[in-house]
């Protein structure tokens, strides 16, 4: 029903915000991450993405600062016995590219150190998620792989392809095309599996 709520940030807590959009006051219950963003904008004029949760106890606006978190929350409940909240807790702990990087890499501790997350639940994330992103996060884009030089070659179809995917897997989690191409330089795209390869790519990012 609702994208984004944008309006004048009226009150923030630890745990939800309440933006004035048109002299309404929407709640919205928002990450720690999300929180420490908005820590400074008080009264300024504000955009969440949101995610209405119409639930049998009750109905509950949740408010994003970026498209990527609202895409990891939507992730994240889609796994069997994770709901709302405790999909909040883990985006209070991991931004989303830490999250990939945590499925990805099958970090079950990493995971498990989100409030109210214990070890079986984190392994059953990373159980159920690791192939539903190459599902739903890799679409193909036909792009051209990066030659040695850094400029743009014609490369085989298939490391194309995994090159392609790769890039906009990290581009949803909101990376720039420049620096995803920057950091595949380097890695064996053709001896590695797509998973590999965005794992490799995330290990350089987090480094930076």
């Amino acid at each position: 029903m609702f994208y984004y709520v944008s309006g004048e940030l009226a009150y923030l807590e630890s745990g939800f915000a309440v933006i004035d959009a048109g002299g309404v006051g929407y709640r919205l219950t928002i990450s720690l991450l999300t929180y420490e963003s908005l820590g400074a904008r008080r009264g300024e004029q504000v955009r969440l993405y949101t995610y209405l949760s119409v639930r049998e106890d009750g109905v509950e606006l949740f408010g994003f600062g970026s498209e990527e978190e609202l895409r990891a929350f939507k992730l994240l409940t889609g796994v069997s016995g994770v709901g709302p909240k405790a999909a909040m807790s883990l985006l209070s702990v991991l931004p989303s590219d830490r999250l990939l990087y945590a499925i990805c890499t099958e970090d079950v501790k990493a995971l498990a150190k989100a409030p109210g997350i214990g070890g079986k639940t984190a392994a059953r994330i990373v159980l159920e998620l690791k192939d539903k992103l190459s599902k739903d996060v890799f679409r193909e884009s036909g792009m051209t792989a990066a030659a040695p030089d850094g400029s743009l070659a014609p490369q085989k179809h298939a490391q194309s392809g995994k090159i392609s995917e790769a890039t906009d897997a990290l581009s949803a989690l909101g990376y720039d095309r420049r620096e995803i191409l920057s950091a595949l330089r380097g890695i064996d795209v053709e001896g590695l599996s797509l998973e590999a390869i965005i794992t490799a790519a995330l290990k350089k990012f987090m480094k930076g």
